[in-house]
């Protein structure tokens, strides 16, 4: 039998990495709890390191060949930049909102990527926003799933602190705090996922460490301040399980490449007069600091030679940005990341992608797109600062300091906490911080 009085919050810090441990554990609220907490100091998320596919990865525990999200945006060529993959649709498999309304459990998200109009989430804002000046608040987060319950008592009350601007820092990021906390003192839910992104933000304007960033680790702090009064208020503190993550670190970046154009230049696309592409052999989709190479007819042994020896030159003349050549197959063997693409290039560690066809080659940095940020994201997990785990709680044991885990094995540690069974994943519970009762254990049986 489940415990319907069994209740775990889990919040994404976006970019959140190990390095603001020591700042986030001094603030007023954090500090409070410290001596509760345990730790995971480096968590290997996965390939790429984008944050739709590592937050459905978070919900699965399953890698993205099996869920299906490579991407934050749609894979649109034609298009400099695509709509995102807001809604749940696009994943191919369960998750853990599936396993916890399957056993009675309530559920709530807010912001947390890829679950718009999701059936298992009972109480649901979405990260959407308008893509209309004439569209609203609240018709925005209808459209993409919010109950009529949900607009009245979670957004209506705090769609003044956006002031219809749903991605500008830290408003965002207040508001999807409060409708967090309307949601606990309102419903009380079992399983509430959340997801701000301030030190994502601040990471892509100003860099990986600054006094901006600084700052968005004390807003956080403050924020957290609030989601604990709000479980006081609704009687559920001393019942919660917390559990503070992140999806992944960046790196700094110093240029952007329109790879796309590069690709022209080298005979993979026909670009006319007027800039417009005409026809293609391989067009790149990109992933900030890596990027999908997508050929028009993948099953062209000739396409894939032409292609493959373009980029192995462009990879060995060692200035176009590029440090790694992977196949569909390589990448599928030692990243678990498969799609449609044929090739897929990383990084050399300063340099992001563009999917522009057009010249120049080599741009500046530019802070209103997080692809070409002071830093960014989408590299290969193992590189530059990690993000961490932290958890407290009455079935976390606290004072337990590890050094490393896997992402995946995220999900099935949730499910563990709320005494539910995720099957067949990728990742296996972290035993070693949880102090599971008796009653979890029978609800696993």
């Amino acid at each position: 039998m489940v415990d319907l009085e069994k209740y775990l919050i889990v919040i994404s810090e976006d970019a959140m990495v190990f390095e603001d441990i020591e700042t986030l554990k001094a603030q007023p609220n954090f500090s409070g709890v410290w001596d509760r907490t345990s730790v995971v100091r480096n968590v290997r998320t996965i390939y790429p390191s984008l944050t739709y596919p590592v937050h459905t990865t978070l919900r699965t525990g399953v890698y993205p060949d099996r869920h299906g999200i490579i991407n934050n945006e749609k894979t649109n060529l034609m298009e400099l930049s695509s709509p995102w993959e807001w809604f749940q649709d696009a994943v191919r498999c369960p998750d853990l909102f599936d396993a916890a309304k399957a056993a009675g459990l309530m559920t709530a998200a807010v912001f947390w990527p890829v679950t718009g109009r999701h059936k298992s989430i009972d109480y649901l804002v979405d990260e959407y926003w308008p893509q209309r000046e004439d569209e609203s608040t609240e018709v925005c987060f209808a459209f993409s799933g919010s109950s009529p319950e949900v607009i009245e008592k979670v957004i209506r009350p705090n769609e003044h602190l956006i002031n219809g601007n749903h991605r500008k820092h830290p408003m965002a990021d207040a508001f999807v705090h409060a409708c967090a906390c309307s949601i606990i003192r309102a419903f009380r839910p079992n399983l509430l996922m959340i997801h701000p992104a301030n030190i994502d933000a601040y990471r892509h304007q100003t860099g990986l460490f600054s006094d901006k960033v600084t700052e968005g680790v004390r807003e956080t702090d403050t924020w957290f301040g609030w989601i604990l009064e709000a479980c006081r208020d609704a009687g559920i503190l001393e019942r919660t399980n917390f559990c503070i993550i992140s999806d992944h670190g960046q790196l700094g970046i110093v240029r952007t490449i329109a790879m796309n154009a590069v690709f022209a230049a080298n005979g993979l696309i026909d670009v006319d007069e007027q800039g417009h592409v005409r026809d293609y052999t391989a067009m790149i989709k990109s992933t900030a600091l890596s990027a999908q190479v997508y050929l028009k007819h993948p099953d062209c042994q000739a396409d894939i030679e032409k292609t493959a020896g373009v980029l192995t030159r462009l990879c060995d003349e060692g200035v176009w940005g590029i440090s790694r050549v992977f196949t569909r197959e390589e990448v599928e063997r030692e990243e678990r990341l498969s799609g449609p693409f044929s090739f897929v290039i990383e990084t050399d560690g300063y340099t992001s992608f563009s999917n522009d066809w057009k010249r120049p080659f080599v741009r500046p940095l530019d802070t209103g797109d997080y692809r070409f940020g002071h830093g960014t994201h989408g590299h290969l997990p193992d590189k530059g600062p990690q993000p961490p785990f932290i958890a407290f709680g009455p079935d976390i044991k606290p004072g337990v300091d590890l050094d490393k885990c896997r992402i995946v094995d995220e999900a099935p540690t949730f499910a563990r906490l709320l005494g539910i069974d995720l099957p067949d994943v990728d990742g296996q519970p972290l035993e070693a911080l949880l102090r599971v009762r008796a009653e979890n254990e029978r609800g696993l049986s």
